[in-house]
């Protein structure tokens, strides 16, 4: 179902991206592949349908589970939970590795003392049954242990034969300064990737998801399409929101686009909750009008009441656009810029 708004796992269930989860089928038993795209475009539900489609061990890592200063536990945490889903297939191969305790379908990774874990030799171990090991929102794993996940990547990317691991990303600048291919001090600098890159769907697509999604669950669209299409921009997870609430008989336009502004809102303070408050100012700056530069720059200092160097500004504008939030002092999601607006 189009309108159900979990990812989606089958590829019946998915609008319009057969050409993207080709691409990373055809990229398995590639070192690396990079799946990017922002918030709610469906990277998610793509990567899951290309798994689900594919006969190798899924290792499939949620890194939205850590924090911004995560722990050693709670990394190999996250990693013991993504080794469940094909435990059956790789017990054989985790069993001899030290730091790995399997009891059933239970699996504990060992993080210190003699028997810790080394990220290096659980890839070499999953490399002998060819598994394909997929990062969502691999940016989270930015901080204090990233270089250590990394280097363990570049060991598997030297040494290992048949090992795939895919990264999917929202915040595509952060996913790069993770991964630190364009970095020369970081172990993966150079290495070559393919990059899948999901685009919005465009006016008729998004047209055609509503028009098949109501057809689906055997309903006529209550109102004109095109209004909500224009509005939401062609980000399919804005499309599917407005779907869901229309099929509980609650389709009010401006109620939906009211909800989506909200919990964007939420989101944003979230992703801002660690910078500067410049940060939300050129938002606002952005959200109001302010196309350029010098717009911006005087709409933060009216604001501040003082003046602000280059360098500060550039920073705070730089670090939104590594977000994926905006780009060319656009918003690459409308609803996001009326969020912006709410910002304090």
């Amino acid at each position: 179902m189009f309108f159900d708004e979990r990812p989606k796992e089958r590829r019946e269930d998915l609008f319009d991206r057969e050409e993207e989860v080709e691409a990373i089928k055809g990229g398995i038993g590639r070192p690396m592949i990079v799946l990017t795209g922002i918030r709610r475009i469906g990277k998610t539900s793509v990567l899951k349908v290309a798994l689900n489609e594919i006969d190798r061990p899924v290792v499939l890592i949620d890194a939205r589970s850590l924090g911004e200063e995560y722990s050693r536990r709670v990394l190999y945490a996250c990693v013991a939970e993504g080794l469940k889903s094909s435990l059956d297939a790789l017990k054989e191969v985790l069993s001899r590795v030290r730091g790995v305790r399997i009891a059933g379908m239970e699996i504990e990774l060992s993080w210190k003392g003699r028997e810790a874990l080394s990220l290096a030799q659980l890839f070499d171990a999953l490399d002998k049954k060819g598994a394909v090991i997929a990062v969502d929102e691999a940016q989270r794993l930015r901080g204090p242990l990233s270089t250590e996940f990394v280097e363990a990547v570049a060991h598997a990317y030297d040494y290992a034969e048949n090992l795939t691991f895919i990264f999917t990303g929202s915040e595509v600048g952060l996913l790069y300064d993770f991964l630190g291919v364009e970095d020369p001090e970081s172990p993966l600098y150079g290495r070559y990737f393919l990059e899948v890159k999901l685009e919005r769907f465009t006016r008729e697509q998004s047209l055609e998801f509503l028009k098949e999604g109501f057809k689906q669950a055997g309903k006529k669209p209550p109102l004109p399409l095109e209004e909500v299409v224009d509005a939401l921009n062609g980000i399919p997870g804005w499309l599917t929101f407005f779907g869901c609430r229309c099929l509980e008989g609650k389709c009010d336009v401006g109620e939906v686009l009211r909800l989506a502004v909200k919990l964007a809102k939420a989101e944003l303070e979230k992703l801002l909750r660690n910078r500067s408050r410049r940060c939300r100012l050129v938002l606002r700056a952005i959200a109001e009008g302010a196309r350029n530069w010098s717009s911006v720059m005087r709409y933060v200092e009216e604001k501040e009441g003082r003046t602000v160097s280059k360098s500060v500004l550039y920073n705070a504008i730089k670090a939104l656009e590594d977000m994926s939030i905006i780009r060319n002092y656009r918003f690459l999601d409308p609803v996001y810029r009326e969020a912006a607006k709410l910002l304090r």
